[in-house]
């Protein structure tokens, strides 16, 4: 007779609060290098538009394809980072980044643009999948934010390149900006990825339970969150809610174009720059401290509340844009304030699906839901096809905001009661 010895797998020491933290910084660096590849695109097209003499609507493809590719991959991104570890995910996406503009530098075709931007899209989205998931893991007890200083790396991180970028397209062109720019960020996103780690099993404290904010103690599968219905209820939020600021984000430079108050200079808080470049700035900066004040806020009185707030804001916002933005002043104003109240988006919902289904696939299951980005992007260049038709950007503004309102009337009189039920009947299961 022959006794069956288990091994048993000790649970690692708990780490300390600094190393979770140096985790989080490391993982907030490489999202400030893939920020300009959203967040910089406005900026050429106007040139990429005067150069090839392509309608706006066209080139406004290459965005959304950047979108559909940074978001739609990610699940299977997230799949191998909850398998295999962070490393090799960011260090593939660096090098993909800085392939993608290499070729937008060289492109002198439509199809050579939207190649570009697809590859740009794919290295962008491993790295942004990663170290969200990764913080989710790493702060079980901050998962707001956690979520929103990450995620704010992505929102903030191109305010300090918005005049350099300008310049760089003025004096050298846009080929050579998308060459250099693109390289410089894609190796700094290499050498972080060498020092990005998961924690492993005992290393974090337990995920907090208090009456705002309701967290499941059960690990769903991918393959539970797909079919579960409240899934798809957040994913149609994080759509309507993610459309318009898209809109904006990828049409801030035309749109001021368009209400010819792009070069107009505007001084506020003693600095003076023209509309659009004052907006830009102000807006990524906006963009940027949402996210983590946003999480911090969900931390404390619950998801949905916070998305309540959020939400009606930014209807609100894009409405009075829409009357008052044909003024630069208010056009800088207006479009900070539409920026920050969207772009916490990008703590919530991630904080809120791992809130709901467990950490253990929270890489896979946020990416899933993550994909809505990707959806919502699919809207852009409608928007542009309906300011084309009519010459106006009246009716996307209106839809825009009416979509941000019904958003947040959803967070709070449906989510946040079928989300306290799913995760109660989780407990028991």
């Amino acid at each position: 007779m022959t006794d069956t010895v288990h091994a048993v797998v000790p649970k690692a020491t708990r780490v300390s609060d600094a190393y979770r933290w140096m985790q989080l910084a490391i993982g907030v660096g490489a999202m400030v290098m893939i920020a300009n590849y959203q967040y910089g695109w406005t900026f050429f097209v106007p040139d990429i538009q005067k150069k090839f003499g392509w309608d706006r609507a066209s080139i406004q493809w290459a965005f959304t394809l950047f979108v559909l590719f940074e978001t739609w991959l990610v699940p299977i991104e997230g799949w191998f980072v909850d398998k295999y570890g962070p490393r090799l995910v960011v260090l593939i996406g660096g090098i993909l980044c800085a392939i993608g503009w290499a070729i937008n530098a060289e492109a002198t075709t439509l199809n050579g643009f939207y190649l570009g931007m697809i590859v740009a899209g794919i290295g962008a989205g491993a790295v942004y999948g990663t170290c969200v998931g990764n913080a989710l893991k790493w702060f079980p007890d901050k998962r707001g934010l956690a979520a929103g200083i990450t995620a704010a790396g992505f929102g903030a991180g191109s305010a300090l390149t918005v005049v350099p970028i300008q310049a760089m397209i003025k004096d050298s062109g846009f080929q050579s900006t998308f060459l250099y720019f693109g390289l410089g960020q894609g190796l700094i996103i290499v050498i972080l990825s060498f020092f990005l780690f998961a924690p492993k099993s005992g290393q974090v404290p337990a995920a907090v339970q208090n009456a705002n904010v309701f967290q499941t103690r059960r690990n769903y599968q991918p393959t539970e969150v797909i079919r579960h219905p409240i899934f798809w209820l957040m994913y149609f939020m994080f759509v309507i809610v993610g459309a318009g600021g898209l809109m904006v984000t990828a049409n801030l430079k035309p749109i001021a174009v368009d209400w010819k108050i792009d070069n107009v200079p505007v001084t506020l808080m003693a600095m003076t720059m023209t509309a659009v470049t004052f907006a830009a700035t102000l807006d990524r900066i906006l963009n940027g401290l949402t996210r983590p004040f946003f999480g911090w806020v969900s931390d404390k009185i619950g998801r949905e509340n916070t998305m309540f707030i959020a939400f009606g804001l930014e209807g609100i916002g894009i409405w009075a844009l829409y009357l008052l933005g044909r003024d630069p002043v208010w056009f800088v104003l207006l479009s900070g304030l539409v920026f920050f109240a969207w772009g916490e988006i990008y703590s919530l919902f991630p904080s809120t699906c791992t809130d709901t289904f467990g950490s253990k696939f929270a890489t896979t299951n946020a990416g899933l839901l993550y994909t809505a980005k990707g959806t919502a992007a699919l809207l852009v260049p409608v928007a542009n096809y309906m300011q084309q038709s009519s010459g106006s950007w009246d009716r996307v503004f209106l839809i825009a905001s009416a979509a941000n309102i019904l958003a947040s009337l959803l967070a709070l009189i449906v989510l946040k009661p079928w989300r306290r039920i799913v995760v109660a009947r989780s407990q028991t299961a």
